[in-house]
């Protein structure tokens, strides 16, 4: 999801409960862990099912004695809970982590927060895997992120900038801001490869851009890692995320119709 569009979702969030009545769609989430190094686990940033997901997946590989870490999109690269205590309260953990919902104001704890806890009382570390915003600037003019995709994906990928932010970014601004988007996920890769251990399994969290394998984190992990890539999906749709994004496709109840597009045009005339 485009930085901009993010900013124009209510707290790109939803602090809402999954419905009860949908429980049954978290009661087979062993059979969708397989023994991998590396599982990416993608969501819609809007779907508190999808939270909900991830936390559910975090208990079941922690209880297997199979998860070595936890790698986020919502955290900054050097920011991690290593070294706290199983016991550590959430003000703890949030002091660790520098999460104030004044400084992640795309991802309030309380959406985030059971997952992050979650793994912090499984006594595993959580790890920010995003590009520091400090780095931003610089990834814009940076070029060199260009050929790090092939030229179709590339292309692919500015077009999803483009579209991401309902076509109201000036075209300049599209290559600078794919340069982010890659070197997002160039950060992500690298962390998450960084946490492996052998016999185990690490998860990255992270919006469904950013693990599709054919334009996110896949294309920057060493070739031959192996990996699985689940994207997570908000009520059933025809056009579901074909094999070459994805490995399995999660289909989470429906959320309601919003229109994001409008309300980021109300905040960009802002």
């Amino acid at each position: 999801m485009g930085i901009l569009l993010c900013a124009a979702l209510t707290a790109c969030g939803s602090t809402t409960q999954p419905n009860q009545a949908h429980a049954a769609w978290l009661a087979p989430v062993g059979q969708l862990l397989p023994a991998t190094p590396l599982l990416l686990l993608g969501e819609q940033h809007d779907a508190p099912e999808h939270q909900a997901l991830q936390r559910e997946t975090v208990q079941t590989l922690s209880q297997a004695g199979r998860l070595a870490a936890v790698v986020m999109e919502m955290l900054e690269q050097g920011r991690q809970t290593t070294g706290l205590p199983p016991s550590a309260s959430e003000a703890e953990v949030r002091q660790a982590l520098q999460w104030s919902d004044e400084a992640h104001g795309g991802w309030p704890w309380m959406v985030y927060g059971p997952v992050v806890m979650a793994a912090v009382g499984a006594g595993v570390p959580v790890l920010g895997g995003n590009l520091p915003r400090a780095q931003m600037r610089t990834a814009m003019g940076d070029s060199t992120l260009d050929p790090r995709l092939p030229p179709d994906a590339l292309a692919q990928q500015q077009n999803h900038i483009r579209e991401g932010h309902c076509n109201l970014l000036p075209e300049h601004q599209i290559a600078p801001m794919t340069r982010i988007q890659i070197a997002r996920d160039r950060s992500l890769a690298a962390v998450a490869v960084a946490a492996l251990r052998p016999g185990q399994t690490v998860l990255l969290v992270a919006g469904n851009g950013h693990v599709r394998r054919d334009l996110g984190v896949p294309q920057h992990l060493p070739a031959g890692l192996q990996h699985h890539v689940v994207m997570a999906q908000a009520g059933s749709n025809p056009a579901s995320p074909p094999k070459h994004q994805a490995d399995t496709v999660w289909t989470t109840p429906p959320r309601p119709p919003t229109d994001h597009c409008a309300v980021l045009k109300q905040q960009m005339r802002r």
